[in-house]
């Protein structure tokens, strides 16, 4: 009896967080608009000769990976993709977050873990790719993203995609951004919401330096779990930590100063992160529309529910470029059960497919969505 009186108590998924407005809808026209712009451009902002995404520009690797569903869940976290136990293939693109492709010292330690899951059945969100077998993941290393809603992304993702140029002015660049960011542009007084969201742009300036595998990442946004609401973590696991030897980070010593130390560690040895959930208790301090809000593990403990395993492999220097560049992921590669909600991650099933389409047609890549590692890692696939 108090065993059953004292179990947690979650709260159960409301569809209402995935509803968008007219004005939404028009915001939403903007920030793809902008995105295309910014694409189409990206090779001289970078000075490079392709075409990058409008962030995670500057991939550090593709690697083979496995994704396990673990057995005997809890049922309240076996939920959707993770109801059924078993081993998927996988991929992992690591990236810094960045909308540039410059020397890693230029870029700040802002970093992304994309993952795509092999062999998932089941109809999928991504528009035209519902047949689609595989199941993509887009995390990064902070708990907590720099907005909330789509009104305020509407110009906070313009200021974003030109961070380097006010980084690359000092002080004086700093101020501007500051200023625009805070009155959208010289347009208004600074308010709460504007002051909030400077306030957690600068979080991701403090991110410790260290190799890539150290780092917890962190879906940032709500997703849906079932009959819940999570937020979702990959933390590397103890033993592999251990394993680690490349630990010092000098970004002024050389141009590239991440890709090769995460390169040469998986040619040496295998690596896992837990895949964890974190289930939605109390909507006060689990807030789903205020993603510049961290859920403390204290109100609400993360739950391993997978494991994903980068084997020992052998790793071409440059990460092998060519596939992760051509990979698309996007956090709408999911099913119904698992999907992105509020109001902010509602924008993101179009910028995603946007920018894909925008990248891939400007490149003159086929933009093909592999079905197994073999055809990922072919040469002819794309």
């Amino acid at each position: 009896m108090l065993k059953k009186l004292f179990k947690p108590k979650y709260v159960p998924y409301d569809p209402k967080y995935i509803e968008l407005n007219a004005e939404d809808e028009k915001n939403i026209r903007t920030i793809t608009d902008d995105i295309k712009s910014y694409i189409a451009r990206s090779d001289k902002a970078s000075n490079i000769d392709y075409h990058t995404r409008d962030a995670h520009a500057k991939g550090y690797c593709a690697l083979k990976a496995k994704f396990e569903i673990l057995d005997d869940i809890p049922k309240e976290y076996a939920q959707g993709l993770y109801a059924k136990a078993g081993i998927h293939d996988a991929v992992i693109r690591l990236s810094n977050g960045s909308s540039r492709v410059f020397a890693d010292r230029k870029l700040g330690f802002a970093q992304g873990l994309a993952i795509k899951v092999f062999d998932v059945p089941g109809k999928k969100l991504a528009p035209g790719e519902e047949d689609s077998t595989t199941f993509d993941y887009n995390f990064i290393n902070h708990p907590v993203f720099f907005c909330n809603r789509i009104e305020e992304y509407t110009y906070l993702s313009r200021l974003f995609l030109e961070l380097p140029k006010y980084t690359e002015k000092g002080a004086i660049g700093k101020a501007q951004l500051a200023f625009n960011w805070l009155t959208n542009y010289g347009s208004r007084l600074p308010t709460k919401e504007s002051i909030k969201t400077f306030k957690a742009i600068g979080g991701f300036t403090r991110i410790e330096p260290k190799n890539t595998l150290l780092y917890d990442f962190h879906s940032q946004g709500v997703v849906r779990h079932g009959d819940y609401m999570a937020k979702i973590r990959a933390t590397p696991t103890a033993a592999s930590v251990k394993k680690v030897t490349r630990r010092d980070i000098d970004v002024d010593a050389r141009e590239e100063a991440l890709r090769p130390l995460i390169v040469e560690e998986i040619r040496e040895h295998d690596y896992q992160f837990d895949i964890q959930i974190q289930l939605c208790r109390n909507l006060k301090k689990q807030p789903i529309e205020e993603i510049t809000t961290q859920w403390q593990e204290s109100d609400t403990p993360f739950v391993t529910v997978a494991r994903l395993t980068l084997p020992c492999q052998d790793v071409p220097d440059d990460g092998n470029f060519e596939i992760m560049e051509n990979l698309s992921f996007t956090p709408f590669r999911c099913l119904e059960e698992n999907r992105p909600i509020g109001n902010l991650q509602q924008s993101r099933l179009k910028a995603y497919q946007v920018a894909s389409e925008t990248r891939h047609k400007l490149n003159d890549v086929k933009r093909r969505e592999p079905k197994s590692l073999k055809e990922t890692f072919a040469k002819s696939f794309f």
